[in-house]
């Protein structure tokens, strides 16, 4: 049943591999590494491909892959199990040769016989367990039916019981009655209705007399406990009164506030308080996998106490949920498998995965390089231009004069293009941001005034100003262009068109999204909306998006963001 199985380190050396079928897995393997495995995205070991579903395992201590592909029409439910018994299997028979790590000239072609052994001996427990699952479903299917049948022939009888005036066994098997309690007719026998009131004593003999409770009683006893309850903790709590006395404990003193003095006495406790703090410090988020410390290899059940808590940890710390899961997942592909002695090795392995994926998520899909761009803008004798956007009082023009400065300390000139002409003091304001820039880098030093501002009043068109702005920028060889805009919602839709306007003419070389950093996960929320409101206002087929992020008012947070 299964088409296909391989074994390669994480170098991409084969070092075993099973086709029972003439199908190409190639393009399926490949797609299986590139987006999964060097994605690290390790948290479903299952991945379909085109007709095929493929479930791997990874070896962490002898950096190894196990790969196994069938139909997805196919339900197998050993191949997890099948997958671990192989994985051990090959550790043990060539384990001297996983740990050279060299696997020049050596032949691993005797697995052959012991893989094919294993797979026929779990298709044939597989095949013996659903038999007997289908066993047991089929008997218990009869003895239910069965029940059903001997109920209905109980409840038919029993009518048929008590519908019957007199059977012939209730006369031989009546109780015995005493001359006090039945009365004969005059031919010594019993009358007609005496019989009938046997009779029925003989049906109700084994009838269980159904049992009623009175629900207002019930409610009376509840609440009459309640309230005996509730006097009960009165009482207590009065005669507490008076009787719960402690000492006041001195306030201690923060060890910011503490004075030093300039004795090696005070050097001393200086150098025993940093220790005390680093001891401190060393514990944190590492300090749940202390438990895992041992001889034992790490297991996915092991860690999963320890990675629910790293989980709760980081989303306390504002991380957003799925990034968590995706850091915990990546932190457990790179233990699981591994024999780790000290504490201190499984912190330094959890830190350096946590770097690793945290580098890994913030990496750019595309190359930002804003000084190597526009040193080659500059050779090509055209301007680089930047186009700040944003929702409002997040800070754009502030940002942009902090750029500003960046640029011209790298030695860049820059126009600033004033293309907010809806909010009041806008132009004014770079006004005044231009001067100061100018102050710092004055025109005796490099010979030019190295910012300048574009501006044509309020009202006005900003797409139109944006190109007069880079015209003028040309002409001038002038390095950098900075296009300030309105902020704006991302439902306001005359706005959102006019920004996309300003997009589309002018081409920029970046947009830039500008967000507080104070609303945490709600700036990519806020990013993804604008983004899709961009688009859906465009009227281009392929419309220019947002390019990256500015987070601003990092200095108005707390340590969870």
């Amino acid at each position: 049943m299964l088409d296909f199985f391989t074994i390669f380190s994480k170098g991409g050396i084969v070092l075993w591999c099973f086709q029972g079928t003439s199908q190409l897995f190639t393009p399926s393997v490949n797609a299986l590494i590139k987006s999964v495995i060097l994605q690290e995205r390790t948290g479903n070991n299952t991945y379909s491909h085109e007709s095929l579903t493929l479930k791997y395992k990874l070896d962490n201590e002898f950096e190894l892959i196990f790969v196994v592909a069938y139909q997805n029409i196919l339900q197998l439910s050993y191949v997890d199990k099948f997958l671990t018994d192989i994985q051990l299997k090959f550790r043990e028979k060539y384990k001297n040769v996983l740990l050279s790590r060299f696997y020049g000239d050596k032949s691993f072609a005797e697995f052959t016989e012991l893989f094919n052994g294993l797979l026929k001996e779990t298709e044939d427990e597989s095949k013996r367990d659903q038999a007997a699952k289908k066993q047991s479903n089929r008997v218990d299917a009869t003895l239910l039916l069965v029940i059903r049948h001997k109920q209905w022939n109980f409840y038919i009888l029993v009518n048929v019981r008590q519908k019957t005036p007199q059977p012939p066994i209730a006369a031989q098997s009546s109780p015995v009655l005493t001359s006090s309690s039945v009365s004969q007719n005059s031919n010594g026998g019993l009358d007609e209705e005496t019989r009938m009131k046997n009779l029925q004593k003989l049906l109700n003999k084994n009838k269980k007399k159904p049992t009623t409770v009175n629900l207002v009683y019930v409610a009376y006893l509840t609440t009459k406990l309640f309230l005996l309850l509730n006097l009960f903790l009165f009482c207590f709590q009065q005669a507490q009164v008076g009787q719960m006395k402690g000492d006041l404990k001195d306030i201690e003193e923060d060890e910011d506030d503490e004075v030093v003095d300039d004795s090696d006495d005070s050097e001393e406790v200086v150098a025993e308080q940093k220790s005390s703090n680093k001891s401190k410090s060393s514990g944190g988020v590492f300090s749940m996998f202390r438990n895992l410390v041992g001889s034992k290899t790490l297991t996915a059940e092991s860690l999963a106490p320890a990675l629910e808590k790293m989980k709760d940890h980081l989303i306390g710390k504002n991380v957003a949920s799925d990034i968590a899961v995706k850091l915990c997942d990546s932190v457990a592909a790179k233990l699981e498998g591994k024999v780790l002695g000290t504490f201190g090795s499984v912190a330094s392995t959890v830190r350096n995965t946590l770097q690793e994926s945290c580098v890994q998520i913030l990496s750019p899909r595309r190359r930002v390089d804003i000084l190597r761009d526009a040193m080659e803008a500059k050779q090509q004798k055209r301007p680089y231009v930047i186009t700040f956007c944003g929702v409002n009082g997040v800070g754009k023009s502030t940002n942009l004069a902090k750029v500003c400065f960046w640029l011209i300390e790298n030695g860049l000139s820059v126009l600033i293009a004033a293309c907010d002409t809806f909010r009041s003091g806008a132009v004014e304001q770079l006004r005044t941001h231009v001067r100061k820039l100018n102050a710092l880098h004055p025109k005796d030093k490099h010979g030019r005034e190295m910012v300048q501002l574009y501006e044509r009043g309020y009202g006005k068109d900003s797409a139109g100003i944006a190109m007069e702005a880079i015209a003028s920028a040309r002409d001038y060889h002038i390095d950098v262009v900075l296009v300030d805009t309105a902020g704006r919602m991302q439902d306001n839709e005359p706005l959102m068109r006019a920004l996309s306007k300003l997009v589309k003419v002018n081409q920029p070389d970046l947009v830039l999204f500008v967000g507080e950093a104070l609303v945490g996960n709600e700036a990519v929320d806020q990013l993804v909306k604008f983004n899709q409101a961009l688009a859906d206002h465009s009227q281009s087929a392929t419309p220019r998006l947002i390019d990256g992020i500015i987070l601003t008012k990092f200095d108005t947070i707390d340590d969870k963001v």
